[in-house]
């Protein structure tokens, strides 16, 4: 028997147990996902089971699954989005790790064997991240390592960036769920991604209470996989500005201590305003109006489950305030924030 590390204790599994359960989230992915799973089945680590969640498509990306017996097809019988989607498949799986991947990442053949090699080198950290090269450009970065900036803004740290840039293995404040590692008893604990987000930040919001909850999180940079970023949905979609704004300011409500909210919040606002413009120049404006009314409609149920969170709390104001980004130059470049492990005890 293998034995295994998870909260709480020592456990054990049997052989016939995969250590990774890999989980995809389809939505008329189109040949993405064909070839997403040709990369899987290439991948040098082989302990691992692949769960794909179709969530009501209607391009036939999921048909060919039918006949492939290496692949569990879950039919989602609707459109549940990706939070809800995952956390389904979740239940279902068997592995210690679960393995979140974009049916438009592809993984390069070392990817699950660098992210399991790091879970050996940092046995106290809880979740890992992927290095994101950009599918068309495969000489930049497409991120490395998820940021949240103080006054309420995340991005995909690096982005853009040139591939010689990548940064070193360290602690990033939360791992991208295009291409993520979760130790599944950490997952269960958090209580899964939130499904009212559907689709986009749940990632970072993931992350941020695995944060609160005293954990942390590394960024692994041989651990690559080609995203196309967006590939499905559009990146700058009307779809994609909704949620991924709406979801920005609630991730910021849920989850920022309340002294680092008052603190923040003129500066959360201003960020707000200047989004606004932003997007109402480059046509995006109507979009970015609706996130930002419907975010205020939520903010009272919203603000009713951060008591929760914040009740159930281990890290300090210090300890989330020195994890958080604060420079202002780091957003407008889109750099990265990869800092040296230096509490060993986390989730």
């Amino acid at each position: 028997m293998r034995p295994i590390a998870p909260l709480g204790g020592l456990a054990y599994i049997t052989p016939m147990t995969p250590q990774v359960s890999v989980i995809i989230v389809n939505y008329n992915s189109g040949e993405r996902l064909r070839r997403c799973i040709d990369c899987l089945k290439s991948q040098s680590f082989r302990d691992f089971e692949i769960f794909v969640v179709d969530n009501a498509s209607n391009d036939g990306s999921a048909a060919f699954i039918e006949n492939d017996g290496s692949v569990r097809l879950i039919d989602a019988g609707a459109n549940l989005g990706f939070a809800a989607a995952n956390n389904l498949a979740a239940k279902e799986a068997r592995g210690e790790w679960l393995a979140f991947l974009n049916p438009d990442a592809y993984a390069e053949p070392q990817w699950l064997a660098e992210l399991l090699a790091a879970t050996e080198r940092h046995p106290s950290i809880g979740a890992f991240g992927s290095t994101q090269l950009d599918a068309m450009h495969r000489e930049r970065i497409d991120g490395a390592g998820d940021v949240f900036h103080a006054f309420g803004v995340y991005y995909r740290g690096c982005y853009h960036w040139p591939r010689e840039k990548l940064p070193p293995e360290g602690e990033c404040f939360a791992p991208c769920g295009a291409a993520a590692l979760y130790r599944k008893d950490v997952f269960n604990r958090l209580g899964g991604f939130d499904e009212s987000f559907f689709c986009y930040g749940e990632d970072i919001d993931l992350g941020f209470r695995l944060r609160l909850a005293g954990g942390g999180a590394m960024q692994v940079p041989k651990a690559g996989v080609l995203h196309e970023g967006s590939g499905v949905t559009g990146k700058e979609s009307d779809f994609t500005i909704y949620h991924g704004h709406r979801n920005r300011i609630w991730t910021y409500v849920l989850n920022m201590p309340l002294p680092l909210l008052l603190l923040t919040l003129p500066f959360h606002l201003m960020a707000n305003v200047y989004l606004l413009g932003r997007y109402a120049i480059a046509g995006g404006g109507g979009a970015y109006l609706r996130a930002m009314k419907d975010a205020a409609k939520g903010l009272p149920e919203k603000w009713m489950q951060r008591k929760n969170r914040q009740r159930e709390r281990k890290a300090s104001v210090m300890q989330i305030a020195c994890a958080v980004t604060w420079s202002p130059l780091k957003v407008m470049k889109r750099a990265g924030d990869i800092r040296p492990r230096l509490d060993q005890n986390a989730l």
